[in-house]
């Protein structure tokens, strides 16, 4: 069984036999775990949304790349919004409203954070929506059963490989070759 201490911060790699389409080929990044539950974002999943139509709608300016997208960043309460980012100097973060998930990724969550970096953006940043959710003792068991597996959180994986290749580099990180992968059953 995995600790529970080891795999926040740290990627969760779903394997071919998870069959939710949520999570087909997920590289998620691990927020929180613990006997309470645990909260992770999917970083490899783009939507079709842009950037800049999310902050408009929120009367907020982007100022980063026109094309930069929104990313879906879980199946549960998709209008919840996340910004993924590298540290942020005290004039762009404004006070509160950022968590440290290791020391070059951070997590913020306040609309006044949001706005500080729509209007500055840092090198690397990503907008979600929506989050990855489990119950008291839900991944673990999910685990136990092979579902997923766990890697550190690497911040070149997470900001500077695309997203299409995500998944077939954190498999390759740990020794995997991501074709010798199948969905099988197992002996009976």
């Amino acid at each position: 069984m995995v600790e529970s201490t080891n795999l926040a911060p740290g990627l969760l790699l779903a394997m071919p036999q998870l069959a939710d389409p949520n999570f087909s080929r997920s590289v998620v990044l691990m927020i929180e775990h613990s006997d309470q539950g645990s909260f992770g974002l999917v970083i490899n999943h783009p939507s079709p949304i842009k950037a800049t139509e999310l902050l408009d709608s929120l009367e907020m300016h982007w100022r980063g790349e026109d094309s930069a997208v929104v990313w879906a960043g879980g199946p549960v309460s998709p209008s919840t919004g996340w910004v993924l980012h590298e540290p942020v100097g005290a004039a762009v973060a404004g006070a509160g409203g950022t968590i440290e998930i290791t020391s070059t990724i951070s997590l913020s969550t306040s609309p006044d954070r949001l706005r500080a970096i729509a209007n500055q953006p840092p090198r690397n940043v990503r907008l979600l929506l929506g989050y990855s959710g489990w119950g008291p003792g839900q991944l673990a068991q999910e685990m136990s059963r092979g579902a997923w597996l766990h890697t550190a959180a690497d911040p070149r994986l997470v900001f500077d490989t695309p997203a299409d290749l995500m998944w077939d580099a954190a498999m390759t990180s740990l020794g995997i070759n991501p074709k010798s992968l199948f969905i099988g059953r197992g002996v009976n």
